[in-house]
């Protein structure tokens, strides 16, 4: 709903706080507004309007219809002396809704047409149990769909169902939404809903279940408790039925008291198109004008953050249409006398317009008192947001000089990596640590060797050399690069920048035969410190311990270390709506889109499970500790040298595989406890990682950083290196209150490639010791797009 261009600071209609676009919305109007009434309804503030699709005329003609058609019922009845199973036989024929005439609508193709959102009419009853009632409400909806369609609307607004009870009619309903989407296949269609059923808030609207049969019509029960995710529930049917079209939305009528935060996340998840707000919502403040509690402005603020943030439809606040037809008459031309006109004129006068309306300068204050985007929120909502991107795979492509860039642009990564540099090296001049630079004849030699594997365009060398200065610490530096043009990179870099201080070797780590140390360069020497950033989104996903495995036989033993030490993956189900639609839409083009782990700001999320003793909302899948003590891929390759790769280890756990990579397989089992109902699409995984741990036991803060939502912000503020990962379920899973969620993961390998395998399972406790299972998803496998060693 928003362009780009507004978000993007170098545009010239950047903005620097979300825009509020305002509707507005008189659910006593029954015609479409007139030319002039539109403009002066847009000259008090608003930017769109709503339009019905048809009037009362069709309205009473419905009826008529409905009526004349249960009088020729009984009429066959007594004519033709049904009896009752011959009256009840649902073949006979039913009323039919007769095509449009000019006199039922007053929508027509406009200029303006495109910001009208046409409204569908309130008073059919799509839910009804009554067979002739549900069938008119059909036909009624198709009939309007069409005709909005071909009007040119690009949005058609349908209310929702009355209530949440029935089944039954709610599949009824979702299944008339559905036809819908079919007959109007150019136009977005918008279920307005409750936000929860607020007592005292339901929609007054006569329907032809009222008319026809009043003694059904359902009345709310004053002492009844409040189910607060019961709407939830049938929005989450309505658009399940519809199989998660790209062209059905939601829209929340706003309550007047804020629910509790668990559903304004659930609602936030949501492919939000409008928040309805009617006029009971506001209160007036101490000057008498409508204003907004300060609940009410801080979810507002937030809905405002997604990227195709929601628009504001302002309900019954104005100008109603007696205020539309008295300013139509008061502004009636008189053609006045050219003397007449010229006094007017000399008086100041002018052509009237309607005031700004109250409830919309209200919402204009708002926006101008959001706060405004940060630094890093606003190219993050501008590329990113809710963005799919298959995760890179380093080792079997080299990376263009644009993505190398991209990473570069992260002071806080950097400086995480610096810091630990810097640790490392005034933590080995106070444990007086050996060099791998000592010989026999200076056993005491102070340069440090440090290697930087994976060195891409330098920006790790860059610290390390900074770091080597600020704490006075004489090295020689290796940085091993396999891309071949981030060699050349690396080669320019370091006559310009550098000052020829960096040897530079173009190789696979894995294949580096280690650092020749300077003055023996017939000697192979080890590695104090080796520095790597190959961390992926779920911290191993793009192969680190793999590429480590090939380079840690350097490391000097026992006293060499590795930068990062170890990292950690971790887990926690969400629900993600607009994800799951995105990925079936690749489907088509892409069979294995949903056995994709996908790298992805996740942002209209929902993660539902809650944070109990024992039971994380995050919690750790595996972790990775370098270097390894005890490594038999060092041991495989010191017996059979360069054909190591060829040669056939054993029976791994894999077909085809020798075993020589099962050590960097991983497995979980973790539970997560869903005390709310809901549905779940899929993992989010994060990372930490300890980059380096004080080995001086003095106590000091390790020095990390994390993507994890609850950690980031304490151990690495503001990095944007890294985006989540996702690995998604083919089918939505949903699970009832008080469930616990099991979640199986591996990593698994077969020597030539490394994937993941996801599986969830639903449980629910049916006694104090007896869980059942209600659900599980498929078995999803990523080795068909596995990552390639």
């Amino acid at each position: 709903m928003s362009s780009s261009g507004t978000l993007n600071p170098e545009s010239e209609s950047f903005e620097s706080r979300p825009r509020f676009y305002i509707g507005q919305h008189d659910s006593s109007r029954s015609e479409a507004l007139t030319d002039e009434e539109y403009a002066q309804v847009l000259s008090s503030g608003f930017s769109f309007v709503t339009a019905p699709i048809t009037n009362q005329h069709f309205f009473k003609r419905v009826v008529e219809l409905h009526r004349d058609y249960l009088k020729e019922r009984e009429q066959w009845s007594q004519e033709r002396g049904l009896t009752t199973s011959q009256q009840a036989n649902t073949s006979l024929p039913g009323p039919v809704v007769p095509t449009l005439t000019d006199e039922d609508t007053s929508l027509f193709p406009s200029n303006h047409i495109g910001s009208l959102a046409a409204y569908s009419s309130p008073w059919i009853d799509l839910c009804s149990p009554d067979p002739f009632i549900s069938s008119i409400s059909r036909q009624v909806l198709n009939l309007e769909a069409a005709y909005a369609n071909f009007c040119g609307a690009r949005t058609i607004i349908v209310p929702g169902p009355r209530g949440d009870d029935s089944s039954r009619g709610l599949a009824q309903y979702a299944r008339a939404v559905r036809e819908a989407l079919h007959v109007a296949n150019r136009a977005n269609i918008i279920i307005h809903m409750p936000m929860y059923r607020e007592p005292g808030l339901e929609e007054k609207a006569e329907t032809l279940a009222s008319i026809f049969n009043p003694q059904s019509t359902p009345e709310a029960e004053a002492e009844k408790e409040i189910d607060l995710f019961s709407a939830w529930d049938s929005w989450n049917t309505i658009r399940s039925i519809c199989n998660y079209s790209a062209r059905l939305f939601v829209a929340i009528r706003i309550p007047r008291r804020v629910p509790e935060k668990a559903l304004q996340e659930r609602w936030f998840a949501e492919p939000l198109h409008y928040l309805t707000i009617g006029r009971d919502t506001f209160t007036p403040n101490r000057a008498g004008h409508p204003s907004l509690t300060r609940h009410h402005q801080d979810m507002i603020n937030r809905y405002m953050r997604l990227r195709s943030r929601p628009w504001l439809i302002l309900c019954d606040v104005g100008p109603s249409p007696e205020d539309l037809a008295g300013h139509r008459n008061s502004m009636a031309a008189k053609f006045p006398s050219l003397a007449e006109a010229n006094q007017i004129l000399m008086a100041g006068g002018s052509r009237q317009q309607l005031p700004l309306n109250a409830h919309v300068g209200y919402m204009e204050h708002l926006e101008r008192q959001q706060p405004p985007y940060s630094a890093m929120e606003t190219p993050a909502l501008t590329s990113f947001q809710d963005w799919l991107q298959p995760p890179l795979q380093p080792l079997a492509d080299n990376l263009e000089s644009a993505t190398y860039e991209v990473f570069e642009g992260d002071p806080v990564k950097y400086d995480q990596y610096e810091k630990a540099i810097t640790e490392a090296m005034i933590e080995w001049k106070e444990l007086k640590k050996p060099t791998s630079t000592a010989t026999p004849e200076n056993p005491s030699s102070p340069e440090l060797v440090v290697t930087v594997a994976g060195a891409g365009r330098g920006p790790l060398v860059t610290r390390v050399l900074r770091a080597a200065e600020n704490t006075n610490t004489p090295i020689q530096i290796w940085a091993v690069e396999k891309n071949q043009d981030a060699y050349v990179y690396l080669l320019r870099k370091n006559k310009l920048e550098w000052g020829n201080r960096v040897t530079l070797v173009k190789t696979d780590m894995r294949g580096w035969e280690g650092p020749r140390l300077k003055g023996r360069e017939d000697v192979i020497g080890k590695v104090d410190i080796l520095v790597t950033e190959l961390l992926g989104s779920f911290g191993d996903n793009e192969l680190s311990p793999e590429c480590l495995d090939g380079i840690q036989r350097h490391i000097a033993r026992p006293h060499g270390i590795s930068i990062p030490h170890s990292y950690t993956a971790h887990l926690s189900p969400i629900s993600t709506p607009r994800l799951f639609a995105d990925i079936s839409s690749r489907v088509v083009g892409d069979p294995n889109a949903f056995e994709t782990p996908w790298v992805v700001r996740l942002f209209a999320i929902d993660y539902v499970a809650q944070k109990v003793p024992g039971h994380p909302r995050f919690q750790q899948a595996w972790e990775f500790v370098h270097p390894v003590e005890v490594a038999r891929t060092d041991d495989f390759a010191a017996q059979h040298g360069k054909a190591a790769k060829y040669v056939t280890g054993g029976v791994g756990s894999m077909a085809g595989s020798s075993g020589t990579n099962d050590h960097n397989a991983r497995h979980c089992h973790l539970t997560f406890v869903c005390p709310i109902r809901g549905v779940i699409h899929g993992l989010a995984g994060f990372f930490e990682s300890v980059l380096y741990a004080s080995q001086t036991g003095s106590g000091k803060e390790q020095v990390e950083i994390s993507i994890l939502p609850d950690q980031i912000d304490r151990k690495s503020k503001d990095m944007i290196s890294w985006f989540p990962i996702f690995f998604p379920l083919k089918k939505p899973l949903y699970f009832p209150q008080d469930t616990e969620l099991e979640v199986s993961m591996w990593r698994q390998t077969d020597d030539s490639k490394v994937w993941y395998e996801w599986l969830v399972e639903v449980y629910a406790w049916a006694g104090p010791n007896t869980r059942i299972k209600v659900g599980t998803s498929d078995l999803h496998s990523s080795r068909k797009v596995a990552c390639l060693m």
